[in-house]
């Protein structure tokens, strides 16, 4: 067993608290990683809150990278020293999802409460979303595991493993947006933003963000929103209909948690469009629709978790477009905390103002 330091919740909604906990080494098939970034996502502050249940105690935090430090019995396609992202996506690569390309839908369990970490007592600690990266160190199974170049920076290159290919992968490979189509992009946030990126890697023609903030409708131009809406304006959706001459969006990406946003969505929808669901909101919350307006328009929904990315195929692509200066990533780096600040970073995300915070650990 390995004494780390890691950021622990014992409470929902209570702060995190920074303790020394042990980390077993890693057995077959699995990754140590000495964690050098670890980037804070709104799904580690839904699980902090309670709002998608789980054990406790427990260790959040899934968009890391670092360095290969120890490699189990049967790994292969890294070594030690590599630099790596982790990422939640634990794939057994034989179920039927997994066999079919899609690794983010995996069906095979994983007990969180029998993973490598565990109290100095040694009762359990739960291994929050297959990773506990709030932490100095990592154990993952290799499948979470994607080699990257050297010469990334580590705060950015840990936006790829969660925030990053979920937000361009939910617009080039669930939403398969075409050269000319029109898409809204409700959120302009972490997620939000690489979605609007996503959208000028496919070509969009109109690529429209909705926001609360002012703000943030100037930084979604930035990354490749053509205009933008304010969400609080009284009907937002007019506004786009102005933009578009009637003809309204091909796809609409929520990319927040908030049932408001899941509820407006298919307003900005022209006939034939569809609305995908990226962001999470807490179990339980539920929006309201109209049946009958999804079916005469022709009209879809569907979810896309994690961007429906397939690591060994979109990595080396994201990272090929980040090296020619076609993907942003330094830019969506708006903080850097030590682990101790956590619960600082942690508010200033909650706040909105935050692109991504990460905790540094070198």
């Amino acid at each position: 067993m390995t004494k780390i330091k890691a950021a622990v919740c014992h409470e929902f909604g209570a702060p995190l608290s920074i303790e020394e906990v042990e980390l077993r080494a890693p057995e077959a098939g699995e990754v140590e990683v000495a964690l050098e970034a670890c980037a804070i996502c709104f799904s580690d502050i839904s699980y902090m809150d309670g709002g998608w249940g789980g054990a406790l105690p427990a260790v959040y935090g899934h968009e890391a990278a670092g360095r290969v430090v120890a490699i189990g019995d049967g790994v292969t396609g890294v070594s030690v020293g590599d630099a790596v992202l982790v990422t939640l996506i634990r794939a057994c690569a034989t179920c039927t999802p997994c066999a079919s390309g899609a690794p983010t839908q995996c069906t095979t369990p994983y007990d969180r409460m029998a993973g490598p970490l565990s109290m100095p007592d040694g009762s359990a600690l739960e291994h929050g979303l297959a990773c506990g990266a709030f932490a100095e160190r990592a154990v993952v199974d290799q499948s979470q595991i994607a080699r990257i170049p050297d010469n990334i920076p580590m705060d950015a290159a840990s936006l790829l493993s969660c925030g990053v290919v979920t937000g361009v992968g939910a617009v080039v490979n669930t939403a398969k947006v075409r050269p000319g189509q029109t898409v809204v992009v409700i959120g302009a946030g972490g997620v939000g933003l690489n979605a609007i990126q996503g959208a000028a890697l496919s070509g969009a023609a109109r690529i429209i963000a909705v926001d609360m903030v002012p703000e943030k409708l100037e930084a979604a131009k930035e990354f490749g929103a053509t205009d933008g809406v304010l969400a609080t304006d009284p009907k937002p959706w007019k506004a786009v209909a102005d933009i578009t001459d009637g003809r309204m969006a091909d796809a609409v990406m929520v990319t927040v948690g908030a049932i408001p946003a899941f509820d407006s969505a298919p307003r900005f929808l022209g006939a034939g469009g569809n609305m995908y669901l990226v962001g999470m909101p807490h179990s339980g919350d539920k929006a309201t629709y109209e049946p009958v307006i999804f079916g005469a328009m022709a009209q879809g929904m569907k979810g896309t978790k994690m961007g429906d990315v397939v690591l060994k195929r979109d990595i080396p692509w994201l990272v090929d477009l980040y090296s020619q200066g076609r993907l942003k990533l330094d830019e969506l780096v708006s903080g850097r905390w030590r682990l101790d600040q956590i619960n600082e970073a942690i508010a200033d995300t909650r706040s909105g103002a935050a692109r991504r915070n990460v905790i540094m650990f070198k």
